[in-house]
C-alpha cells in the first residue's frame, strides 16, 4: 500500500479515533498518543493489508487492541481528568465535580480489575457504549451469554462499591 492510499484510507478517521481513545483514556494527551500509536501500527502493517472494507472499523480495532494489551500489560496508569476542564464556579461545585471525578476512577479502577471477559465487557458496554451486537462480533460470544457476563461483572461492582463505603463509615 502507498503512502497516498494509506492517508486517503485512515487518516479521515482521526476524529473518531480520537473520541474512541478519549472514552478509553480520560485525557486528551494520552488519547493522541494512543491514536498515533495505531496510526504507526497500521502503517507497520500496510503491507499485509489486502483490502480493508471499512477502514474506520478496522482502525478502532486496531485502536481498541493497542489499549487492552496496554492495560493487560499493566502499562496503563489511572489518568485523572485535565484540571482545566474543571469549570470554576463555586467551592461547592469543585468539590462535588471533584468528587465525582475520583469515583469515576475508582469504578473504572475496579472495572480493570474484573476477571477476563467481564472486565472486557464492561468496558466495551458501559465505557465505549456498544450494541450487544457490536460486542458479540468482536467476542464471539451471545448476546444472551454477553448480557449474563455483564450482570454479574455489575453485581461484582455494586458489592465492591458498598464495601467501601462501609469501609469509609
Amino acid at each position: 500500500m502507498q503512502a497516498s492510499d494509506f492517508k486517503q484510507l485512515f487518516l479521515p478517521c482521526h476524529r473518531k479515533l480520537f473520541s474512541v481513545a478519549y472514552r478509553l483514556m480520560s485525557n486528551a494527551q494520552a488519547a493522541e498518543d494512543m491514536v498515533q500509536e495505531t496510526f504507526l501500527k497500521l502503517w507497520m502493517q500496510r503491507d499485509k493489508m489486502e483490502k480493508v472494507d471499512n477502514p474506520e472499523a478496522y482502525s478502532i480495532t486496531v485502536l481498541r487492541r493497542i489499549f487492552y494489551d496496554k492495560m493487560r500489560a499493566g502499562h496503563l496508569q489511572e489518568v485523572d481528568k485535565d484540571v482545566g476542564s474543571l469549570q470554576v464556579s463555586s467551592s461547592q461545585n469543585i468539590s462535588k465535580q471533584l468528587e465525582e471525578a475520583d469515583e469515576y476512577q475508582r469504578v473504572r479502577l475496579l472495572i480493570t480489575h474484573l476477571p477476563e471477559p467481564q472486565a472486557r465487557i464492561m468496558l466495551m458496554r458501559d465505557i465505549e457504549d456498544r450494541s450487544f451486537e457490536e460486542i458479540s462480533i468482536e467476542t464471539g460470544l451471545t448476546e444472551v451469554n454477553i448480557r449474563s457476563i455483564l450482570s454479574r461483572a455489575r453485581k461484582k461492582i455494586r458489592e465492591q462499591i458498598k464495601a467501601m463505603r462501609y469501609d469509609k463509615d
